[in-house]
């Protein structure tokens, strides 16, 4: 499973940080970062979800009022 996150569409909300422990806050740019990620395209982030996060990740996503997170199985395809 993997999570995208799209820190251009990020609004600072920090809904992630408090359902997964992987986003952290940036206070000074009022966005969060996705730890332990790597730069897939200009202001998208991904990062593979460890098994027993990823209920977390999940939640994460499901919080995001802009839909700035996305999470994948490992065929590529979108669940949250």
């Amino acid at each position: 499973m993997r999570i995208e996150y799209d820190r251009d569409t990020c609004i600072g909300m920090f809904q992630c940080v408090a359902e997964w422990d992987a986003f952290e806050r940036d206070e000074d740019a009022g966005k969060a970062v996705l730890t332990d990620s790597e730069e897939a395209s200009e202001g998208t982030f991904v990062r593979e979800v460890p098994e027993d996060a990823e209920l977390d990740a999940k939640f994460a996503a499901r919080a995001c009022p802009v839909d700035a997170i996305a999470v994948y199985d490992d065929d590529g395809e979108q669940l949250v």
